[in-house]
């Protein structure tokens, strides 16, 4: 499944919860379907963010990725596994948006990934911006990555509707 359809595929899904189901937290510790929305829209921004940098820039970067990254964009996304961040980047996301709010904030992602689709690839592969974990990361593996990012999150999200109160 291509990201675009994906991340279309997570909005589209957003209509079948009320705004009960979105803001449940089922126990400490584990994220609403809502939050973790919020978690995903963030972090799209963030990358499509370095991946507009990356196309802004002037001069060749000739550092590569960490050994992690490698082993990430080889695989072609996220080991299965949980994955949790140092508490000082672990601040536990928005829980008050609303459905409509959600949606709205999913077609901004949907829209800066369709502007970029087809221009993302003639952004010079040299040019990155280096992420924490993963080295330094092209435009091309910016935009990759916001589709890596959303499939690492379906089972969470499966997770979290099966802890759903129907």
């Amino acid at each position: 499944m291509s990201e675009l359809k994906l991340i279309h595929t997570y909005k589209n899904e957003l209509q079948k919860y009320s705004l009960e189901q979105l803001r449940y937290i089922s126990e400490e510790g584990v994220w609403s379907i809502g939050q973790m929305y919020d978690h995903l829209i963030v972090v799209a921004h963030e990358y499509l963010d370095n991946m507009e940098t990356c196309a802004a820039l002037n001069e060749v970067q000739p550092l590569g990725k960490t050994e992690f990254g490698e082993r990430l964009f080889k695989n072609g996304g996220f080991p299965p596994i949980k994955i949790r961040l140092p508490d000082e980047l672990n601040a536990p996301p928005n829980n008050s948006d609303s459905r409509e709010e959600l949606i709205n904030r999913m077609e901004q992602v949907i829209s800066r990934l369709s502007l970029w689709e087809t221009k993302v690839e003639n952004i010079n592969p040299n040019y990155k911006v280096k992420h924490g974990g993963f080295g330094w990361l092209n435009a091309t593996e910016w935009y990759d990555l916001v589709g890596m990012h959303f499939r690492h999150h379906l089972r969470q999200k499966d997770e979290l509707e099966q802890r759903l109160v129907k």
